[in-house]
């Protein structure tokens, strides 16, 4: 081999291996801080993409697990509000059953009137539970507000005369006031509805609040946009009497999806929830006055028990689906994480193995270019 002085092959030979080393034992070390095997995207591409996409894949089914939850609480919130209805329907079987023997229900006789007044109480609770009833803020019977009154005549007109001396009334939880409208002679539909608009006005009634005829020639009163409902009673036989409008059921809907595009892996899991009233159960008006009033109502109660059992049989049916889907999801993001932590995490075993094997060819790397540098010397000997 020829002596030369002009390049220093063994020295860069030494030096590459060397910076090689030096890079390899940083990478190592970073490992080792991180835990993780991938730290960049030149570590390994593919299998940064592949932990990304599964790491993204976790946080949707987290999420969506968390989803399924909350529909559990509120499904459960609300069967535990139609348990309690149930058990007060339950009593109301018991009135009305005690009602229609004519040896109580005399009309006077005081152990009748108690009854009946227990009977209003148990439909008054009824609308309380589904007023007040919520799950983070909400009410979970959500169509009871805002309550709607509805003329039983039809076919009136905003100039139909009204019965002179009789009164309409309209009470309002959320203000605490009481409208109370006496027609006078001459007086119309259209005085009745410009008497309302000037009670929410002069703030008696909430704000919102209307009377206005609907396409079959009904008075209709409401909304409320307060927090509790309004009442409203007429004696007049030109509108006839005032009944509630029965709420309309509402859907509880649960999204569901693993974070990919495909439609199919996105589920949206409904519950319909009805209305919870008297109204809506069919017992508004009932009461326990007589034999054949109790008789009535303890037809319309059992109707109402068995409306509540067929919505706390689909409320339950839900809350199994949502359950099952939640157990399904923990499953998947343990399989998930698993498959991410062999594909990103480091292997501390052979991670420290590897900075073994660094250190020692660092050091001997080391010693390698000194050596190189010192034979270069050598060539000095033959100009001696």
């Amino acid at each position: 081999m020829s002596l030369t002085i002009l390049n220093n092959i063994s020295d860069l030979t030494a030096e590459n291996s060397l910076s090689m080393t030096q890079m390899n034992l940083q990478k190592t070390l970073t490992q080792l801080s991180t835990g993780m095997k991938i730290n960049s995207g030149s570590d390994d591409a593919a299998g940064l993409s592949i932990a990304n996409g599964m790491t993204a894949n976790m946080a949707a089914l987290t999420q969506s697990q968390q989803n399924a939850n909350n529909g559990v609480g509120l499904l459960q919130t609300a069967d535990g509000a139609l348990s309690q209805v149930t058990t007060l329907l339950n009593r109301a079987v018991t009135l009305a059953t005690e009602a229609s023997s004519s040896g109580l229900t005399t009309g006077t006789n005081s152990q009748a009137a108690a009854l009946n007044n227990e009977f209003q109480s148990i439909l008054t609770e009824i609308d309380q539970i589904g007023n007040t009833t919520n799950f983070n803020g909400e009410n979970v019977f959500s169509s009871n507000s805002p309550t709607s009154f509805l003329s039983t005549q039809a076919s009136l007109t905003a100039t139909t005369a009204l019965t002179t001396g009789s009164t309409t009334t309209i009470s309002d939880s959320a203000t605490g006031g009481t409208f109370v409208f006496t027609a006078k002679a001459g007086d119309t539909v259209t005085d009745l509805e410009n008497a309302v608009a000037g009670a929410v006005s002069a703030g008696t009634l909430s704000a919102g609040t209307t009377a206005s005829l609907n396409g079959t020639g009904q008075l209709i009163v409401g909304p409320n946009t307060g927090d509790t409902g309004i009442q409203v009673s007429s004696n007049d036989a030109v509108l006839g009497a005032m009944e509630a409008v029965p709420g309309t059921s509402d859907n509880n809907t649960v999204f569901i999806s693993d974070g990919t595009t495909s439609g199919a892996a996105n589920t949206t899991i409904t519950t319909t929830i009805n209305s919870l009233s008297a109204a809506f159960l069919g017992l508004s008006g009932m009461d326990l006055n007589s034999t054949t009033d109790a008789q009535s109502a303890l037809t319309a109660v059992n109707s109402a028990i068995n409306l509540v059992s067929a919505q706390r049989g689909e409320i339950g049916a839900s809350v199994n689906r949502l359950q099952a889907a939640s157990t399904v999801m923990n499953t998947q993001v343990q399989n998930l994480q698993s498959a991410t932590n062999s594909i990103q995490n480091a292997d501390i075993g052979v991670t420290v193995a590897n900075m073994t094997q660094y250190n020692i060819l660092q050091s001997t790397g080391m010693a390698a270019l000194q050596q190189s540098n010192q034979a270069q010397q050598s060539v000095l000997k033959l100009l001696q």
